[in-house]
């Protein structure tokens, strides 16, 4: 009870029931004077990344966890972690000796690193070792260190429509940001053209971008890496949906000459292509000097990465098997692509996705936001991602992405496809 009252008075609220009054009774001065501290927060207060607020408002209006049986978790940015139709599969257990319970190396085993450079020496001809290699607990914590670390005189370049924790970390991290022209105009399809030129210049850019599915792959990509590949230029390349093309994978690895020369940082993840989102491994592929940094931040920061996740990665990354999830997901992947594509635009929707990822980016019909078409998608236990919050000038519904939906089905069975388009149909 003396926690509620805490937070009552935390958040300025009278209190007059009887126990409030007994709180004016003998030592209610000290204790009064004690509750009354919590008012003063010293921590920085931030919201919910744009995908979590999306989530939380789903669990008020519905009382469920998005993802449970029965909902439609067309807002969330994860894959199956089912077997794909021609894909491997999963594997069920690890082994895990004495050893494997022991601390983590900072920056990951020796194991898991060596396949992960193997990984991209194979299908990328880089030229890359496992010290050009480091693991992170997910994607998203080697995003944060590469832009907790950038230099205080360096800018950073981001398209204007971009995946959503972008935005939040250079709020939370108080970046300087230029943004590259990425909307309705062009299609959400900048060229090089589009980018700053300017000396001290990292771009943080997806591929595919997250949410737009547009890819920059083959001459595009090429000519990408080299204009960034400069002295006074870096760049942070994700590709978290590397699998999700229609055709072959792409990375920008396959353009890298000598990676120590550049401050170039190329992320993946075993959270959507190797399908295992909750095993939390992710990593960072960088020049050598730069993965020194990040071993030693790990050391203090984050104490290194889950053996046994590690352990269960590295099994998924054996070359025959990962050679076979590739061109699974892309097939599956590129069907549910086309499928809904064909769905969503009979019912009205403008349709902008390009080839990659798992995502659709849709203009809303009839003058309706992202916000009020989840309110009606909701009821029936659904709901997308507003555009709003891809937004990285942040100009809220009235902005250029007001109108705008990221649909996702990436964890959506083909199975599912006519109850999908009956509810959104329902609700447009």
């Amino acid at each position: 009870m003396t926690i509620f009252m805490t937070f009552l008075l935390a958040n300025n609220r009278r209190i007059t029931s009887p126990i409030a009054h007994s709180l004016r009774s003998d030592d209610s001065v000290q204790r009064l004077a004690s509750l009354r501290m919590v008012r003063r927060v010293v921590l920085r207060q931030f919201p919910p990344m744009g995908v979590y607020e999306t989530l939380f408002r789903f669990a008020e209006v519905s009382h469920k966890y998005m993802g449970d049986p029965g909902t439609h978790p067309w807002a969330q940015g994860f894959p199956l972690t089912t077997q794909l139709p021609n894909g491997p599969a999963l594997p069920d257990s690890i082994a895990i000796t004495a050893s494997d319970r022991m601390y983590p190396k900072a920056d990951g085993q020796p194991a898991l690193r060596e396949a992960i450079a193997a990984y991209y020496r194979h299908f990328y001809g880089a030229s890359i070792t496992a010290d050009h290699v480091a693991v992170f607990a997910g994607g998203r914590p080697g995003i944060f260190a590469i832009l907790a670390f950038l230099l205080e005189d360096w800018q950073v370049a981001i398209e204007e429509t971009e995946y959503t924790p972008y935005w939040d970390l250079l709020k939370l991290l108080r970046r300087p940001y230029v943004m590259v022209p990425s909307n309705s105009q062009n299609r959400f399809r900048p060229t090089l053209k589009d980018h700053p030129t300017a000396a001290n210049t990292l771009l943080i850019k997806s591929n595919p971008c997250n949410p737009t599915g547009v890819t920059w792959s083959g001459n595009d990509l090429q000519q990408l890496v080299q204009h960034y590949s400069a002295p006074t230029r870096a760049a942070l390349i994700d590709e978290a949906y590397e699998f999700f093309c229609e055709g072959e994978a792409t990375s920008a690895m396959r353009y890298i000459g000598d990676i120590d020369a550049t401050n170039l940082f190329v992320c993946g993840a075993a959270t959507k292509g190797l399908q295992v989102p909750g095993m939390r491994i992710g990593w960072v592929i960088a020049g050598k000097r730069h993965i020194e940094l990040f071993r030693n931040y790990s050391s203090l920061g984050m104490g290194g990465v889950s053996r046994a996740s590690q352990i269960y990665v590295t099994q998924l990354l054996q070359q025959e098997r990962v050679a076979q999830a590739r061109r699974a997901v892309s097939e599956f992947y590129t069907s549910q692509r086309r499928r809904y594509a064909e769905g969503l635009q009979r019912l009205g929707l403008e349709l902008f996705t390009g080839n990659g990822g798992f995502y659709h980016w849709a203009k809303l019909p009839k003058g309706l936001t992202g916000d009020t078409f989840n309110e009606r998608l909701m009821q029936h236990d659904a709901a997308i991602l507003p555009g709003r919050l891809c937004d990285m000038a942040r100009r809220g519904d009235h902005g250029e992405l007001g109108a705008m939906m990221r649909f996702s089905f990436g964890p959506l069975l083909a199975s599912s496809y006519a109850q999908d388009i009956e509810i959104l149909q329902k609700c447009l």
